[in-house]
């Protein structure tokens, strides 16, 4: 297909031109009529929306025009200001008005509107829309359909993909350079999921003989999909039409055409899914911190004490948290036991981080740089990823101080609360803003497989989030917990003494060595990143229970902990439960749906609807633990704490089944914004609590619900107004109030404060320009107070009564804040995701504590004032003193693309460019960065 380009300007024609003119080369020509559609049962009323467009590769010409005068590609920002308008549009809103902010995701392309028809095969046909230029695949025969698909993922992602590659095989600074966030990026997600090449053949071999005839079917479409990418892979190296990235990283030779695109290989696609799944599918982990702040609050308090302090932060079950069965229906799991069995804290002091790198040359672990000397007509891309490919924190769970990635949200309504009497969802996966995306859209038709939607780039045979002809389904990160941490004691074989050095194990009564995996990576400067040469070596530690993470001692003697997680080994074993759910044939009703979803390995939360019914359920490889193992912290590496049916060979155990996973139908309301799944469902994290941001939801669809008649444009809105609020000012802020209004605020300044809060909260607490464009918010004073207020107030609150100790222990578990402007949430600045993570349920508990107010499941102390009314008013106007004292600057304190005191362009939307191709600042919303608004009339 002909690369989608807009007209650049005469100047950068020329400057291209002098580094050779085939980079100009015309592209394979298109070849194809337009497929025939299918029945499509949504009849107009299913949308969608993927910014900033689908069109992610770009030719060297394209980046540098991108750089010199802000040109695109065609269609790879086409979707960008509707999904931005919807900020302005929402209040508005109507059935009729919500292609004006959406896509029509009808299946096929009208006639009138195909812009290209592509045909790599002779049974397959890649159609474009004009609207969005989204490839429609339709084949002929099963391995045609794939092998388009692959093809189109290489048209639009093929960039992209290589990276991911690289980062799931730890191999990214040695591709695309050695900047410091692409040290760190490997570094985090490598010791994650390390494999050896044959680890990676013994996946896909696990897949095709062990997962009957589907297992195999998956392994031939991936296979095909493969053959696609590689075919375009080839076809637009001989053209001179691939993206312009290679050129700029030093891959190929702008000139002569030298170089190569490395092949891709199914052993890939189970680095890119290990990559993947590791950002939206985990769960668990983390028990050493959660031991780490157990021991702190039990040396503070003594240990009967102390434990109780821990639980009420811990919250596993907190009775006040909102759910999405919200029908008291109850699935236990991962509960706390009444007596525990196993556990394995770690002596006070003794725990250390398990060395990661070794062998540091050059620039390893610096970001020194050494420019090279770039041609006159590249000096405009030159450095594009001094930053990184993907900057420190943009991917959600990396970076420093990150925390479980866990995004995503989804709104369904019954559809006897409905106008039309038939369900109306508006859902879709929160995932970051990338340029392009991680995701790319597409439909496929073909046997066996008839749906349209989103896939992750690189694991894109079939449709992961989507439609079919007549349901829609969706997912949220549901973060339950199939991680768990080990501690096996430390052994040499000789039979000495073992130190917390020690590299071997028992292992069920053998002294066993532990495997040794390794990276070596190196890397020099390029136009694109101008990093200095250097180089270093990963290593990580492998036993049979997991990945070593850190030593310590245990009663005095050395043990090693481990992290071993469920879908470890197991990577893209999901691949037959998303095969199931693109296969019309199978997918027919709710249960089949549930059937399909329960073949998805990774902790996600499911949620359906077609013309009759909605219905959720929760996919995941939970594992059946020993009686009496407290899953939420550390347990003894023997025998009787293992998983029931634990083999270490191929990490398999036995795991819960269907009926015992939150799973329901026809409920009157569903919501998922990474909150508790239901009644009995253990959280794996901090943080899950009385407020949290599924109450954003939970309040507004509740209200539609009791008032009914819902539509499309109704809970859209309700989305949409969520996406903009400040939890904070919504859920914490009138109690906050009520306290400092206990009596008279004497302070003028402190009392004017207060007002600009009030009024905010009056408004509905968001943040929103005053006006489309201008980029202020309408109560900018009141959003930068609390921005300002909310660090001090939870530290002033919780600080003196915790100490300096506890205190740090749990905020090392959970972060007090995750408001828009922070730099420290799950996926960075700029991420649009806000109010997951945060102490706004520790605060709101303990100040209804103070007031007196009925509180279930209570925090074990009141801390803010010491439970006296007064003091905590007066440590709260003290904290509120110094907040309001910080100017804007200082608020908001300036980064690569906000000046200092721009409170908007700090809270706003920043796609993170992963190629040459950059755009424009975006308003703030805390949205799915792909999300589907549909309501089926009709069923097959």
């Amino acid at each position: 297909m002909p690369p989608r380009t807009v007209k650049l300007r005469a100047a950068t024609v020329a400057a291209v031109l002098a580094l050779g003119t085939t980079l100009l080369a015309a592209s394979p020509q298109a070849g194809a009529a337009e497929p025939d559609p299918v029945t499509d049962y949504c009849q107009g009323q299913c949308d969608d929306i993927l910014p900033p467009g689908e069109n992610g590769n770009a030719t060297l010409v394209e980046i540098l025009g991108n750089k010199a005068f802000g040109t695109h590609p065609a269609h790879s920002d086409d979707q960008l200001d509707r999904y931005n308008g919807l900020v302005a549009g929402h209040s508005g809103l109507t059935d009729q008005k919500l292609t004006d902010f959406f896509n029509d995701a009808s299946f096929g392309v009208p006639k009138d509107q195909v812009e290209s028809v592509t045909s790599p095969r002779d049974d397959v046909t890649i159609t474009r829309d004009k609207a969005s230029g989204v490839p429609h695949i339709k084949g002929t025969t099963r391995y045609g359909t794939e092998f388009g698909a692959g093809f189109a993922a290489g048209q639009d992602r093929l960039w992209l993909m290589d990276l991911f590659r690289h980062i799931g095989r730890g191999e990214l600074t040695s591709f695309a350079g050695g900047a410091l966030a692409n040290q760190g990026l490997e570094q985090q997600f490598w010791p994650q999921a390390p494999y050896t090449e044959e680890d990676l053949e013994a996946q896909v071999e696990q897949i095709r003989t062990r997962e009957g005839a589907r297992g195999e079917q998956a392994m031939a479409d991936a296979q095909a999909y493969v053959d696609g990418i590689n075919a375009y892979r080839e076809k637009s190296k001989k053209g001179r039409y691939f993206p312009g990235e290679y050129v700029l990283t030093g891959k190929i030779d702008a000139i002569t055409n030298i170089g190569e695109i490395q092949p891709f290989e199914l052993t890939d696609l189970i680095s890119i899914a290990s990559v993947v799944g590791g950002q939206f599918g985990g769960g668990g982990g983390g028990e050493v911190q959660a031991a780490l702040s157990l021991l702190a609050a039990q040396q503070k308090y003594g240990v009967a004490e102390g434990t109780e302090v821990w639980e009420s932060f811990r919250q596993r079950e907190d009775p006040e948290a909102v759910l999405t069965i919200h029908d008291g229906t109850s699935f236990p799991y991962a509960g706390k036991p009444d007596k525990a069995r196993g556990t394995a804290l770690p002596d006070a002091g003794s725990v250390t981080a398990e060395p990661l790198i070794y062998d540091r040359t050059g620039s390893a672990g610096t970001d020194r740089k050494a420019p090279v000397k770039a041609p006159g007509a590249l000096r405009k891309a030159q450095g594009i990823y001094d930053d990184g490919v993907i900057p420190e924190g943009s991917l959600p769970g990396s970076g420093s101080g990150a925390q479980k990635r866990g995004m995503s949200n989804a709104l369904l309504v019954s559809g006897k609360h409905t106008a039309s009497g038939n369900p109306v969802a508006v859902f879709g996966p929160q995932t970051g803003y990338f340029a392009p995306q991680l995701m790319m859209l597409q439909e496929l038709q073909g046997p066996g497989i008839s749906a349209r939607g989103v896939s992750f780039a690189g694991v894109g045979m079939y449709i992961q989030m989507g439609r079919g002809q007549d349901y829609a389904w969706s997912a949220t990160s549901a973060g339950q917990d199939i991680t768990d941490t080990y501690a096996v004691d430390l052994c040499e074989p000789d039979g000495s003494t073992p130190s917390k050095d020690s590299t071997h194990y028992l292992y069920r009564g053998g002294c066993t060595a532990m495997e040794t995996l390794e990276r070596t990576n190196s890397w020099k400067p390029t136009v694109a990143d101008s990093t200095a040469k250097g180089s270093y070596r990963m290593q990580v530690r492998r036993t049979n229970y997991g990945i070593v993470t850190h030593r310590a001692t245990v009663g005095g003697k050395p043990v090693a902990y481990t992290s071993l997680r469920t879908t470890y080994r197991h990577e893209a074993d999901s691949i037959v439960g998303f095969q199931m759910l693109n296969d019309p044939s199978y997918v027919k009703d709710a249960a089949t749906f549930q059937q399909a979803a329960s073949n998805i390995d990774y902790a996600f939360n499911w949620f359906y609807a077609d013309s009759r019914t909605a219905a959720y359920y929760n996919s995941g490889m939970n594992p059946v633990r020993a009686p009496g193992v407290d899953p939420a912290l550390p347990v003894r590496a023997e025998r009787a704490y293992e998983w029931q049916g634990y083999e270490p060979g191929a990490n398999t155990a036995a795991y819960t089944p269907f009926a015992e996973h939150p799973h329901s139908s026809g409920q009157d309301y569903y919501i998922s914004w990474n909150n508790r799944q239901a009644k009995g469902y253990a959280a794996a994290g901090f943080g899950l609590g009385a407020v949290h941001r599924g109450d954003l939801l939970d309040d507004r669809v509740a209200k539609l619900v009791e008032e009914g008649g819902v539509t499309r444009a109704s809970l859209t809105r309700a989305m949409a107004e969520a996406a903009i609020t400040d939890l904070r000012g919504e859920q914490l802020l009138p109690e906050l109030l009520k306290v400092i209004r206990s009596r008279p605020v004497t302070d003028p300044e402190l009392n004017g404060a207060v007002q600009q809060l009030e009024s905010w909260r009056a408004a509905g607490s968001e943040r929103r320009e005053n006006s489309p464009g201008s980029h202020a918010y309408t109560h900018a004073d009141a959003v930068r107070i609390m921005d300002a207020w909310w660090p001090k107030l939870v530290e002033t609150e919780f600080k003196p009564g915790l100490g300096d100790d506890l205190y740090g222990a749990l905020t090392d578990s959970l972060a007090t804040d995750e408001s828009p402007a922070a730099s420290h949430g799950p996926s960075g600045a700029h991420s649009g995701s806000a109010f997951q993570y945060g102490w706004w349920g520790f605060v709101d508990k303990d100040l209804r504590q103070v007031l007196g107010q009925p509180v279930k499941g209570p925090l074990a102390r009141t801390y803010c004032g010491n439970g006296d009314p007064d003091s905590c008013r007066d440590a709260l106007l003290t904290s509120l003193k110094q907040a309001v004292a910080q100017p804007a600057t200082h608020v908001y304190p300036g980064d690569d693309n906000c000046k200092a005191g721009e409170q908007w362009c700090s809270d706003s939307i920043v796609h993170r460019p992963l190629g040459g191709i950059g755009q424009k600042a975006i308003h703030w919303q805390n949205r799915p960065t792909y999300q589907q608004v549909v309501e089926f009339p009709a069923h097959r």
